[in-house]
């Protein structure tokens, strides 16, 4: 997190009971999905606890059979007790029997109740473990997958300035799979886990108290150890996740600068850089992975004392006849192990809590995001613009930081091309961002069309402006969907004229399957003015009344760059436009150009008019030239200045 917004964030950062409220609250959007699961859950506990029953019941039948070792009470397979014989606990499972049966009948009647109580365990596990799947992969996953997804679409290009993108890749994807894992292994878990301590306390009570509190006098120390265990393993699991963000990060970094490292011969330092902060995080994984390790273990000892306790003390209670050994001890035994694997559970369920309030932590961040740059509740539907643009006393600054545009005025009318001069971080791309409102200004009014931009309906006035970057990108997908992106209900007859327009018809019929040819990740099987040229189409199918290009013919050859303006020429007639550019060829097809510096304009006017003014541009444009005559002209007049 090494991002302002995220260190902004931190500050305020909601307390752990606070996130796990709003978890709860999370969970219940899907309550009918939880209470299915565990409503199967209670009746797989009732089923385990009734065969463990009959189980217990079968071994006493057989004593009493071969021993001669009275029933229990009223018991389940004795119908008529021996008074004159003293008698142990009643069952809590009565089978009232014919007492002609023999025995071969009763044990195989009872091995046929516990072989269906397991097949209908098995069926209700499968329905289990797909009733969960269907919650917590197939709805909450992708739901909250999609609302973080559909946030980071509405947030201003200061959220994603601020924020890398191995950092944002990383919320919505494992992160979200962490808040996943509190509905399915903490809170599922955590009731069943309660609902049934609660049953296998109750019953083991019911048949002896004293061994009960015997058995489970170490229960307080697991919860003490639980405790500890939390508080020390959550700030490394926190610092985890930053390193797994770091690393992340390179990957994503590496991935998309392959063709760099390679031209400068740098796999091998790209490999040692991956391999550090992928050891880095292998090496702090062991410190979870120790403590973990520790844990379990210690759960585990807490526990077979319980055992222990049960062998020494309920063996008493059998042999001194004040319990029975198949539905007493034998039962006893069964409840008291799923009491300790429950209890054993706490060591995972701890573990997920520290996941996921970690994770729930980072993808909330994104949530609770500020939306900086959205329609007002009035806004005024205007589906189509003029193109009237004037910048009224505008400045901008990011957030503490200096204004990178000063007090700007700018009168544009509707058709006028308007290109703008300066030097890198003069505040020409801020200038342009601040028209289709990637940013609002920090002072003064942007007007189009007479009306302030923050007035008008964010999607009626995107939808009227069309962009072009010095890079373009393409999505990885056909020639036609990236030019109909802005516009997919367009015919091809629309797309096409579009790509008319833009120059790039002739060369699209040329690829292996025309306007479907499926364009590689950026749109990489497209040379550079081939990729520009689909994105002046992509631009020119909204029809917009306003284009906005940023400096689109820099990275490319001076052939090309004659191909881009022949589009650029038809794409601009009757648009107003903006272009920032800097080369003489492209300043002159502007009706007026304004020259940046700090932000500020310092000059404006037509390329003749500036030519005869010294300042900035005549010493840009003196660069250029290169006819001598026109070149000893400019020297004279700087001369003479």
């Amino acid at each position: 997190m090494s991002s302002a917004s995220m260190s902004d964030s931190a500050s305020a950062a909601p307390s752990n009971w606070a996130l796990i409220r709003r978890l709860f609250g999370l969970a219940w959007r899907y309550r009918v999905h939880c209470l299915q699961v565990l409503g199967i859950q209670l009746v797989l506990l009732t089923m385990g606890i009734v065969g463990l029953s009959f189980t217990g019941l079968g071994i006493d039948y057989i004593r009493h059979k071969v021993q001669g070792v009275p029933l229990a009470g009223q018991g389940p397979l004795n119908a008529a007790r021996d008074t004159a014989v003293p008698t142990m606990p009643v069952s809590k499972f009565h089978l009232v029997l014919p007492d002609d049966w023999p025995p071969l009948q009763v044990l195989g009647m009872l091995a046929g109740l516990i072989l269906a109580l397991a097949l209908c365990r098995a069926v209700l596990n499968y329905v289990y473990a797909v009733s969960v799947n269907r919650l917590v992969q197939q709805k909450l996953v992708v739901d909250l997958r999609g609302e973080a997804y559909e946030k980071l679409q509405r947030l201003s290009f200061r959220f994603f300035d601020a924020n890398t993108t191995g950092s944002i890749i990383t919320r919505v994807t494992s992160d979200v799979q962490s808040v996943r894992m509190f509905v399915d292994q903490v809170m599922i878990q955590s009731v069943i886990m309660a609902i049934s301590l609660t049953v296998y306390v109750i019953y083991m009570a019911s048949l002896s108290p004293g061994l009960t509190l015997a058995c489970l006098a170490t229960t307080p120390l697991l919860w003490l150890l639980s405790a500890w265990f939390s508080r020390k393993v959550q700030p490394e699991m926190v610092h985890n996740r930053t390193l797994v963000e770091k690393m992340v990060q390179i990957l994503a970094e590496s991935v998309q600068g392959i063709a760099v490292t390679k031209g400068f011969g740098r796999e091998a330092e790209n490999r040692a850089q991956f391999d550090a902060a992928n050891t880095a995080v292998l090496t702090q994984q062991h410190g979870i992975f120790w403590r973990m390790s520790l844990f379990s273990p210690a759960v585990g000892f807490l526990t077979r004392i319980n055992m222990m306790v049960l062998i020494g003390y309920g063996g008493w209670l059998v042999v001194h006849g004040r319990l029975p050994l198949g539905a007493g001890l034998v039962v006893f035994a069964g409840l008291l192990e799923q009491f300790s694997g429950q209890v054993n559970n706490v060591a995972t369920i701890v573990n997920s809590v520290q996941q996921s309030l970690i994770g729930a932590r980072r993808v909330f961040e994104i949530l609770d995001a500020p939306i900086e740059v959205k329609s007002a509740p009035d806004a005024v539907r205007r589906p189509r613009l003029e193109g009237a643009v004037r910048f009224d006393h505008v400045s901008f600054a990011y957030d503490g930081a200096e204004a990178v545009v000063r007090d700007v005025n700018l009168d544009v009318k509707p058709g006028q091309c308007v290109a703008i001069l300066g030097a890198t971080g003069a505040g020409k791309s801020v200038l342009m961002s601040l028209i289709p409102r990637f940013f609002d200004p920090t002072a003064g009014r942007l007007l189009l069309d007479g009306i302030d931009a923050r007035q008008l309906h964010l999607d009626d006035l995107r939808r009227s402006i069309g962009l072009v970057f010095q890079e373009s990108f393409l999505f990885s997908n056909t020639v036609a969907a990236n030019i109909a992106f802005g516009h997919p209900e367009a015919t091809p007859a629309q797309i096409e004229k579009a790509a008319r327009i833009a120059a790039a018809h002739d060369f699209i019929l040329k690829l292996p399957k025309g306007y479907e040819t499926v364009l590689g990740e950026s749109g990489n099987t497209l040379s550079g003015g081939q990729s520009q040229r689909v994105a002046i189409a992509r631009s020119v199918l909204l029809e917009p009344a306003i284009l906005l290009l940023d400096d689109p013919t820099a990275a490319i050859d001076s052939e090309t760059e004659h191909e881009i303006f022949e589009a650029l020429d038809r794409a601009i007639a009757g648009r107003t436009t903006f272009i920032v550019a800097h080369r003489l060829s492209t300043l002159r097809r502007a009706d007026f150009i304004i020259v940046l510096e700090a932000g500020r304009i310092v000059q404006q006017g037509t390329h003749e008019q500036l030519m005869k003014v010294p300042g900035p541009y005549l010493h840009v444009a003196g660069l250029q030239l290169v006819d001598g005559r026109e070149l000893q002209q400019l020297k004279l007049k700087e001369g003479s200045a």
